[in-house]
């Protein structure tokens, strides 16, 4: 599984004109299941999201995370987190879990994310997406539960 996260002072969601889902401070969380991942890789992935000390405590250092500060998670699905374009011009995407494996993991992500007690949201499976942020620093970090290609 791989990640993008970034820190937000608010993000939000819509498919087609209908807003599905946005939070104020927090993380911006886009997600890729790549095929082969499992439960652990989900379960890696959530805790280093949660426990990631992205947010300045009160002397401007980067020491508190997501749980610290009670903020909230939006969490996207994004199989062209998965994209190869080491060849070629065209992305390829054979390494992205089909959607029948790459659903139940981000609902297991999300899952794991809540039983930090994060207060979390997300964006809608296979639609097509409009996603708007504030990047606030701006702050993103790539995280990979392990080697995806």
């Amino acid at each position: 599984m791989r990640a993008v996260i970034q820190r937000v002072s608010r993000a939000g969601v819509s498919v087609g004109d209908e807003r599905v889902a946005a939070i104020g401070t927090g993380l911006l969380v886009l997600v890729g299941v790549a095929t082969g991942d499992d439960h652990q890789a989900a379960a890696y992935l959530a805790g280093k999201t949660a426990g990631l000390r992205i947010f300045e405590d009160t002397e401007g250092k980067m020491n508190l995370s997501v749980q610290d500060c009670s903020a909230g998670v939006l969490v996207v699905s994004q199989f062209t987190l998965l994209a190869d374009c080491r060849k070629g011009r065209r992305p390829g995407f054979a390494a992205a879990a089909p959607p029948e494996e790459a659903a139940p993991l981000c609902e297991y992500f999300i899952d794991q994310l809540q039983q930090r007690g994060i207060r979390v949201q997300s964006g809608r499976f296979r639609a097509a997406m409009t996603v708007d942020l504030v990047n606030d620093g701006p702050v993103t970090i790539l995280l990979d539960s392990e080697k995806v290609f």
